[in-house]
């Protein structure tokens, strides 16, 4: 008797919300695995005079200890900064590596970790972006975006504003902290599995740091619990780390770094101070703007370009500019590299826009949805931006109608007025904002993506892909896009987990741009098979080929149909390959980053949303009472997926702008180092009305995957919404004097808005009578 195949979906998702999902920190290993700790520096900025490490080496439990002399190849961790796995000589932050100890278990690494005597020449840290500028310490040259003469036409201004905007960095917080399995293979050889956005990355570094080949290396990466850009480039350290630690000792080793200290060796998203310069009319036309980005970048430069570069190219969001000059200075402090943070510096460019528009309202007592839509980018005329690309798919004109019309924006805003005339502590505010995101990396050869399909003679399916599973939903969508591609049973295909082995030098999982990536490859290999049974499939059963098709699990041969499995089966036995790769290189982008200029994106993500809270005036505390969030993932792959991402990110957003504060000491310490000192957004943060939608995207035409878009990023910059509400709810929507609210919203943030707010107003200048 023959037993019936049982086949049943392999949804990751499905894995995921019934607990079955392995993590990296999941993966069995043998029982003589080793652990690591990891020794980090108490300071910010000096030179190490001596570390006795004799205390440490003979603790109990201890195999090994590793330094920079146990390095046999190159001691880098980042392929574009300078960030040594461990300190030879100098430190550069707090937090910073200095010796890893190898021993039989984790508490015991830990144990003997804390006996090292580490004495210092310390020098005093530049930690501050203002500490930085005074002292010269910069990364590269400034960075420029500039159209038109912003100098002569801010000078015939009839109104101007200036200002200074301090934005907040942001931990990652991602639920799983980073760790590192590793495994002695043959010959020297090292298979990693390990929590990262970017395996090949992570293979190139570790190799560079064995002194071995690429060939020699394998990275594994099963699914991440979480990583918003915190995993794209960081997680290399603590990969070299243990497969320095495996190689010496010939056993599976485990690294997995304990919240306190991810936090403090980890770089964050890039805090900012924005000095800005903005010409208008009386009806709030944007005639001019001059904006300076000063960026805290960290010891080394890490992604700083590249967050640099797209948050100048983010700057104008959703509007046209006549005249601009701006600007991106990256400042060196002794503070750990920041790095990737979902939107990529994007977020905060937006912020600086939308706060300098709201200001304009404020000022000129406009609505700040009217004076947003006078600015708007067109479809015909004024829809190219600064750095020289075609705004060709506009609909936020659309979308602005809609959220205004579905939030009750218009009713709300006078409700809210009424409510804040009669109320002397509790004052609320109603803010809307739109997002114009731009998908695709800004560096141009990073927009590939390729795909492993195999079909077995079963009829079963597996495709692998260079894109790593964090919970976004990227192997569902890719499930969905090869069972749609092949017109079988989704039963039948299984996602496999991400291996260099299988899919090499991939770009990392980030820019929103994995579905379209990864996805088009997969179509690729799809075809390929797909193109090949068909030509056999005519010929076997003498049909024409334009009669030959597979879809509902079936192969059409005019009016015949014929099983999936039995044409597998056949075509293996007539020699047909059942596997393929598939690639696929982004088309029509370019970009020059020496002049700033070029279509660097594929196309653009656009999003409206409306926000609503109540402040108490006294302490400065407020809640989020509404939501409602219109968004274009164009023909979305998956709605529920794509829901999920919106709700996420915008809450993400939420966190930055309004709770999540890092601080350092003057030292250069890092005081906000665990969930006791660090807010993040909580279930009792959501606000209790949530309206979330897909627009109907049936008119995008851009050649992306189905017709669809990345969802990734573009939620949360919809949370600057929220941070404008706040300042709504402190300014009221009468004619005032704009109000400096610096992000995050804390409490005492909001407080030092308030006492300050008739304090100043010496940002303002007009040509005209204005208040």
């Amino acid at each position: 008797m023959v037993t019936p195949k049982v086949r049943r979906a392999h949804r990751p998702s499905q894995l995921f919300s019934t607990g079955q999902a392995v993590f990296t920190d999941d993966v069995p290993v043998p029982a003589d695995t080793l652990y690591i700790a990891l020794g980090l520096s108490d300071i910010a900025r000096g030179r190490i005079v001596s570390m006795n490490l004799d205390a440490v080496r003979s603790g109990e439990g201890v195999v090994d200890v590793l330094t920079a002399a146990q390095i046999p190849g190159i001691n880098r961790s980042s392929l574009l900064g300078s960030d040594p796995v461990f300190v030879a000589t100098e430190v550069e932050y707090s937090g910073q590596c200095l010796f890893a100890v190898v021993a039989h278990s984790e508490a015991a690494a830990h144990a003997a970790a804390r006996q090292a005597q580490v004495h210092y020449e310390e020098f005093t840290a530049i930690v501050t972006i203002d500490q930085a500028r005074a002292a010269g310490e910069v990364l590269c040259a400034p960075l420029l975006v500039t159209r038109g003469d912003p100098t002569e036409s801010l000078a015939g201004s009839p109104h101007q504003l200036h200002g200074v905007l301090s934005i907040g960095g942001q931990e990652h917080f991602y639920m799983e902290t980073q760790v590192t399995v590793a495994f002695p293979e043959d010959d020297g050889q090292v298979r990693l599995v390990v929590s990262t956005q970017h395996p090949s990355d992570v293979q190139i570094l570790v190799a560079n740091t064995l002194g071995v080949t690429a060939n020699d290396i394998t990275v594994q990466c099963p699914r991440l619990g979480g990583g918003f850009g915190g995993k794209e480039t960081q997680a290399a350290l603590f990969a070299c780390i243990a497969a320095i630690a495996c190689v010496r000792t010939r056993r599976a080793v485990k690294l997995r770094m304990h919240r306190r200290e991810d936090m403090r060796n980890t770089g964050k998203r890039h805090d900012m101070v924005a000095s800005y310069s903005v010409g208008f009319t009386a009806a709030g036309l944007l005639q001019a703007l001059s904006v300076r980005l000063d960026m805290r970048c960290g010891f080394s430069n890490d992604l700083s370009i590249a967050v640099a570069t797209r948050a100048l190219l983010h700057v104008d969001n959703a509007y046209f500019i006549t005249h601009v000059r701006l600007q991106a200075n990256l400042f060196r402090t002794n503070t750990a590299s920041n790095t990737a943070f979902r939107g990529f510096g994007a977020p905060q460019a937006m912020l600086l826009i939308e706060h300098i528009l709201d200001d304009i309202a404020t000022v000129l007592d406009l609505d700040p949805v009217t004076v947003r839509q006078s600015n708007y980018y067109g479809i015909e005329s004024r829809n190219q931006t600064p750095y020289g690309m075609t705004v060709r798919d506009n609909i936020l004109a659309r979308l602005t109608g809609e959220i205004l019309e579905s939030s009750r924006y218009a009713i709300r805003r006078q409700e809210i007025q009424t409510w804040n005339d009669t109320h002397s502590v509790l004052k609320r505010g109603i803010a809307f904002t739109p997002v114009k995101f731009g998908i695709a990396f800004s560096q141009t050869f990073l927009n590939q993506g390729a795909a492993l399909l195999h079909v077995y003679t079963d009829g079963s399916i597996l495709v692998s892909h260079g894109g790593t599973e964090m919970g976004q939903g990227l192997s569902d969508k890719i499930s969905h896009v090869v069972e749609r591609s092949f017109g079988v049973d989704p039963v039948r295909i299984r996602v496999a987990t991400t291996d260099t082995t299988r899919v090499p030098n991939a770009s990392p999982t980030a820019a929103s741009a994995s579905s379209d990536l990864n996805g088009h490859a997969a179509v690729d290999a799809v075809n390929q098979v797909k193109k090949r049974l068909l030509l056999f499939a005519a010929h076997h059963y003498s049909c024409a080929l334009s009669e030959c098709s597979i879809h509902n699990d079936l192969l059409h041969l005019g009016e015949r149909t014929v099983s999936f499995d039995e044409l597998i089966d056949h075509a293996h036995k007539a020699r047909i390959s059942l596997s393929a790769t598939g690639f696929y290189a982004t088309p029509d982008i370019h970009f020059d980053p020496k002049h700033m200029v070029g279509q660097p994106f594929f196309y653009f993500v656009y999003g409206v949303a409306v926000s609503e809270v109540v402040v108490d005036v006294l302490t400065g505390e407020h809640r989020l009472l509404q939501v409602d969030i219109l968004q274009d993932a164009g023909q979305s792959l998956d709605p529920v997926v794509d829901l999920g991402q919106i709700e996420g990110g915008f809450m993400q957003g939420v966190g930055w702008l309004t709770m999540e504060e890092l601080v350092w000491s003057e030292s250069g310490t890092l005081l906000t180092d665990s969930p006791a000192t660090y807010k993040i957004p909580t279930s009792h943060d959501i606000p209790p009305i949530f309206n979330v939608r897909l627009t109907d995207c049936t008119e995008n035409r851009v050649e992306s995957l189905f017709r669809s878009k990345g969802i990734g990023e573009p939620p949360l910059p919809l949370a600057i919404s929220t941070f404008l509400a706040v300042k709504r709810a402190i300014t009221g929507n009468q004619r005032s004097l704009p109000v400096l609210l610096n992000a995050p919203a804390t409490p005492a943030n909001v407080i030092d808005a308030l006492t300050s707010r008739h304090a100043d107003d010496s940002c303002i200048r007009s040509t005209s009578t204005l208040l």
